[in-house]
């Protein structure tokens, strides 16, 4: 078999497999709140895994129905932040709305679209003022099942302390020394001060702190599993057999790509500190090196799930490559 057939099976299965998670996002949410955005399309539903709640007023850590197929693991879910169908609710709407970020026209659905695999279809984030980010938006379907950190570098340990991380950084761009007055901010609105009250057991003076809007964000995310695909139901085309043939076999895709999460929890170094001939890049992306201090490290970054592959364009951690079948072949020639 030729590369270039090679490739092309590839990336037939990657068309086929991995794009029917969310389905088309329709009818399926509130568009952000705050400053509207009419070019924004609708969100994802904090059901979309279908769960059932355990009991919101007693929340039991981890009571949840994941619903998900034999042999996938379910999310961690910290003791100090259990699951309950209110929070999940409240952390929708938190991840809807805009009002979060310093100037309230970014919210974490501007970087994260169902419609675009959880993803923004840009080459690089945006942020606060149009401010050209220094890494391509990562999907986040079934962000909660990560378990060696978040983001391309893995630098944040949980989802809890990504959010916070977020927040504060370029994405919403909020001074660290001014999230707790945003945190009140927020809280004071009519339609969300029930539901921390509700949703935390605050009592009366009881303050709502960066953590809690950061543990009902995380709630939700949670919630973002894709695992109803042509792979998952066994409806993949003739074509996307032969790729999937390929994928765990000559091609060796499932090295990193595992079978189920389509991803391994580790980071690599795939040629992106160095260029065609092998010399090292200048001012490169150190990725996980930058956070771990170990030049071992230096150029890896996280394996990206192929769920909702091919609706997550454009690719890798620079968004160097423009489509699914540019990021095969960069990949498929070593």
């Amino acid at each position: 078999m030729t590369p270039r057939v090679l490739r092309l099976a590839l990336f037939v299965f990657g068309l086929a497999v991995v794009p029917a998670c969310g389905g088309d996002g329709k009818d399926a949410g509130k568009k952000d709140a705050g400053k509207k955005d009419a070019a924004k399309p609708d969100a994802a539903k904090p059901d979309a895994a279908k769960p059932d709640a355990a009991e919101p007023d007693a929340p039991v850590a981890g009571a949840w129905d994941w619903k998900l197929p034999a042999g996938i693991t379910p999310p961690v879910v910290p003791t100090d932040n259990p699951m309950s169908a209110d929070k999940v609710a409240l952390g929708h709407q938190l991840f809807m709305d805009k009002r979060l970020s310093v100037d309230g026209t970014r919210s974490c659905y501007s970087c994260h679209q169902n419609e675009l695999g959880n993803a923004d279809g840009r080459k690089l984030a945006l942020g606060p003022g149009e401010k050209v980010l220094t890494r391509n938006s990562p999907t986040i379907w079934n962000v909660g099942l990560h378990t060696t950190g978040l983001y391309w570098d893995g630098r944040s340990a949980t989802l809890e302390k990504q959010a916070i991380g977020a927040w504060k950084g370029g994405n919403m761009a909020v001074p660290e020394d001014q999230l707790a007055a945003k945190a009140t901010e927020i809280a004071a609105l009519p339609e969300y001060a029930e539901q921390f009250t509700k949703v935390f057991g605050l009592k009366a003076g009881d303050a709502v702190s960066p953590d809690h809007v950061a543990k009902a964000l995380s709630a939700y995310e949670r919630t973002l599993l894709c695992f109803d695909t042509a792979y998952d139901t066994n409806t993949m085309s003739e074509a996307a057999v032969r790729g999937w043939d390929l994928f765990r076999g000559k091609a060796s895709c499932t090295t990193c790509h595992a079978a189920g999460t389509f991803v391994d929890g580790l980071f690599h170094d795939v040629g992106f500190g160095h260029d065609a001939e092998g010399k090292p890049i200048a001012d490169a992306d150190r990725g996980r090196g930058k956070i771990s201090e170990q030049a071992v490290d230096d150029f890896k970054f996280r394996t990206p799930t192929l769920r909702n592959v091919a609706k997550t364009a454009p690719y890798f951690h620079d968004g160097r490559a423009a489509t699914l079948e540019e990021a095969v072949r960069f990949m498929a020639g070593g």
